[in-house]
């Protein structure tokens, strides 16, 4: 069955960082981009940054310069280094991969607690 299987969440003070991995296994169908969303209780689910194979990437506004989203073809992981962290960024975060001829994976989210 494929999956993605996400690390790295935590509980940090503001201004402190945080790495998040995902790695995916499983799938018969490549993998194209991967990426990651949050959710805060209340809100819907927005994306934070995603990545293409060909190293392309895409930011919200908001993680701008403090997020940075890299990728491991080879390996089919992902990562998300997140420095400055502030309150607003607490959320759970989703690990998420788009697939050739394939639905897109969901992971089961890791909560980042940022506190001041």
């Amino acid at each position: 069955q494929p999956r993605l299987e996400e690390s790295g969440g935590g509980y940090v003070q503001a201004g402190g960082s945080l790495r998040l991995s995902c790695t995916a296994s499983g799938s018969m169908f490549k993998i194209t981009n991967m990426g990651w969303y949050r959710q805060a209780p209340g809100n819907p689910r927005d994306l934070v940054a995603s990545i293409a194979r060909d190293g392309s990437t895409n930011y919200a506004d908001a993680v701008k310069g403090r997020f940075t989203i890299s990728m491991d073809n080879e390996k089919d992981t992902v990562y998300l280094q997140m420095t400055t962290l502030e309150p607003e960024d607490t959320a759970v975060y989703y690990c998420t991969a788009g697939r050739e001829m394939s639905g897109r994976l969901w992971g089961l989210g890791t909560q980042v607690t940022v506190f001041s």
